[in-house]
């Protein structure tokens, strides 16, 4: 998961419940800087187990770009409500028209850029190719073509197993103890710093919100995703695939493939792993930036 430093919303940006035809999500609208010229919006979406507050170390310097962006919890996801054991609501086609209905209130009628990390970036694929009309661009964060690694997928297993006979607080508990030492450092520009107890019980607050039909639902389409980069492909949209150095969920060598296969940009944010937007915020927010300006009418792409 990513573990952002603070869950706290940066300076300017409002915490709220955006109502959508398909219910209410709870969001974190950053607007962009006065003076700047407004250049656009973008919709985030966060990755497994993740929630809104990952996007928080990019908000300020996107909104500096020019750019108002709205980081959301899915359904089912933290602070978002959803059933807490209907797994078929959490059904990727149910997920995808989610945002599509939140990208026709945050766009109200303009399209707006799309960037989804790890299995946000796999249900911002699938509302894309049900419809690409309410979208700019699409930026696909450290997530792959199909299915994440073999690894990966043994580690979703247990959870899964976990979650259908533990209480989400004992699961948490143990999810813990599972941790290697390494993982349990939150990553900025100046390397490893150990979570403080208060950053602690937001991320035990943060996984305590989830429902655990959404938990599996998701865990299980991570393992089965099929590859659907040629049906992307044909959609007429600028794609950006973005990664860490090194990734163990989908290897460098798959995402780097993909990004051939959709002629998409492709960065590689040196020293950052799986969650780029918590391990090398700036950089990663100047690689989007620079994408989402490259798409603006009458540039130079």
């Amino acid at each position: 998961m990513s573990r952002p430093r603070t869950f706290v919303p940066p300076a300017g940006a409002r915490a709220y419940a955006l109502a959508t035809a398909r219910g209410e999500f709870a969001v974190i609208d950053s607007p962009a800087a006065a003076g700047t010229g407004p250049r656009g919006t973008a919709l985030l979406l966060p990755g497994f187990t993740g929630s809104k507050e990952d996007f928080n170390p990019l908000h300020e310097a996107l909104g500096a770009r020019g750019y108002r962006t709205v980081a959301v919890d899915g359904r089912g996801q933290f602070e978002s409500d959803g059933p807490r054991d209907d797994e078929s609501a959490y059904a990727q086609e149910e997920l995808a028209r989610d945002v599509l209905a939140q990208a026709a209130v945050v766009g109200d009628g303009r399209p707006v850029h799309l960037l989804g990390h790890s299995l946000g970036g796999q249900i911002a694929r699938a509302a894309v190719l049900v419809d690409h009309a309410p979208f700019r661009s699409l930026t696909l964060m450290s997530s792959g073509p199909a299915q994440i690694s073999v690894p990966q997928q043994q580690r979703v297993k247990l959870l899964r197993d976990a979650l259908a006979v533990l209480p989400m607080a004992e699961v948490w508990e143990a999810m813990q103890a599972l941790e290697a030492p390494e993982e349990l450092a939150d990553q900025d520009e100046g390397g490893p710093d150990p979570l403080g107890l208060e950053d602690q019980e937001d991320l035990r607050r943060r996984w305590l919100g989830n429902k655990p039909a959404q938990l599996l639902a998701a865990g299980l389409q991570l393992c089965i995703e099929p590859d659907r980069v040629d049906e992307l492909a044909a959609v007429p949209l600028p794609f950006h695939v973005l990664s860490g150095a090194r990734d163990d969920t989908w290897p460098l060598p798959l995402l780097d493939d993909m990004a051939l296969r959709l002629s998409a940009r492709r960065t590689v944010v040196e020293g950052a792993e799986h969650s780029p937007n918590t391990d090398r915020p700036a950089p990663t927010a100047e690689a989007i930036a620079a994408f989402w300006d490259a798409t603006a009418p009458g540039a130079n792409r």
